[in-house]
């Protein structure tokens, strides 16, 4: 049930011809995990937020430095030391008092990932590198709940939707293991693929549009191009193979 406050908040999105009242009551029952709190879950968890998603779960163990302060602008220069779901979460509060933040300041491992996303609906991946985002992947799929992949690099980006049990997964995408590694990053860059995840995120809540599904988005700055490959689903996927 929404509020006379809630249906004037959002009554733009609402205007949205398939999303309505309906969209928005189920934004608002939404449980969301954003996993990491830096340069991509900085622009995810703002507009998902500022969408009113019910309940919105930060999570990231690290604190904020001035290196990030070009493209994590949910962090600004007098909260450097602090933690970043500190940081995080009291900006999002200020953006929309309605909506519940949990910020958790945890790193995510297989002994906790399990815990950390019990009870939540969709887990949006916002992390740098590759190793977290696969075990995110696994979670997901075996939760069987969506997921919703961001990368980014320097000008470019990439993104893609999982939905267990239907579409190509992560691990398809990526079957063998590559190490994490520190890449170079313009502020930019994560927030368009940051509000690609966001908006993938409200489409399938919502249940409007086409998800990027079976699809890696790929995003290059410097072009100024979007382009896309097939992603097929592989049955021996070790996550979420059939066979």
């Amino acid at each position: 049930m929404l509020t006379r406050e809630e249906l004037t908040r959002y009554s733009r999105q609402i205007m949205i011809e398939g999303f309505g009242e309906e969209g928005q009551a189920r934004l608002k029952e939404a449980k969301v995990v954003v996993a990491g709190a830096g340069g991509l879950g900085s622009p995810i968890a703002l507009y998902l937020a500022a969408a009113g998603i019910g309940t919105i779960r930060v999570i990231d163990k690290d604190k904020v430095e001035l290196s990030n302060l070009n493209r994590q602008i949910l962090h600004w220069d007098e909260n450097i030391g602090q933690r970043k779901t500190s940081s995080a979460g009291d900006k999002l509060r200020r953006i929309n008092k309605d909506v519940k933040i949990e910020a958790i300041a945890e790193s995510i491992a297989d002994n906790n990932v399990s815990q950390l996303t019990d009870g939540f609906d969709l887990i949006v991946d916002a992390m740098d590198n590759l190793p977290t985002r696969l075990l995110l992947n696994k979670t997901a799929v075996g939760k069987n709940i969506p997921f919703f992949h961001g990368a980014v690099s320097g000008f470019e980006g990439r993104a893609m939707t999982v939905i267990p049990r239907q579409t190509a997964c992560l691990k398809c995408l990526y079957p063998g293991d590559i190490p994490a590694q520190k890449t170079p990053v313009i502020g930019v860059t994560p927030a368009i693929i940051g509000c690609i995840q966001a908006t993938e995120v409200i489409k399938y809540i919502t249940g409007i549009g086409h998800l990027l599904t079976n699809r890696l988005l790929f995003y290059n700055g410097l072009e100024m191009v979007f382009d896309e490959i097939e992603v097929k689903r592989n049955p021996n996927c070790q996550h979420c193979g059939t066979d």
